[in-house]
């Protein structure tokens, strides 16, 4: 039960941030800095990860649906093997991420990051994430660990 509303409160937090950027935030024009780290700005991300696929938001869309699901089955089946906790912890923090993004592809269109490291190198200040973002991440990475970890 501490998974679910680990999930949920990922995808709640996650869409509310959204939810309040698209309203506050103009694209492009408004930027906040948040305690020096950090620029909140809006963006429409209307592919994958750092834009992959743009041009292809259908297939983008799809590929999110299907992951998720697939990703759901294997953490269901997880969930009722004893042991394990890195994995189902991993799995929880990637779907909380997953869900609020593809939430995002099949209600908007596209996805709403608002977040960027305040640092010299522009490459990297470029590149605007969310929440669901670094959660799937460090999920990614966990789940794995937790994975192949006897």
């Amino acid at each position: 039960m501490q998974y679910l509303a680990v999930i949920l409160g990922i995808l709640g937090l996650d869409l509310g941030i959204k939810n309040h950027i698209e309203k506050t935030k103009t694209e492009g024009i408004d930027e906040l800095r948040a305690g020096g780290a950090f620029i909140i700005r809006k963006h429409h991300n209307k592919g994958a990860f750092l834009n992959a696929g743009e041009n292809r938001q259908r297939a983008v869309m799809v590929l999110s649906v299907l992951l998720s699901a697939v990703l759901t089955a294997f953490y269901v089946v997880t969930l009722g093997n004893a042991g394990k906790g890195m994995l189902k912890w991993g799995l929880t923090l990637l779907l909380g991420g997953a869900y609020s993004n593809t939430y995002d592809r099949l209600t908007r269109k596209y996805v709403v990051d608002y977040l960027s490291f305040n640092v010299p190198w522009k490459w990297l200040r470029r590149i605007i994430f969310n929440i669901g973002d670094f959660c799937i991440m460090i999920g990614a990475l966990i789940s794995t660990l937790g994975y192949y970890r006897q």
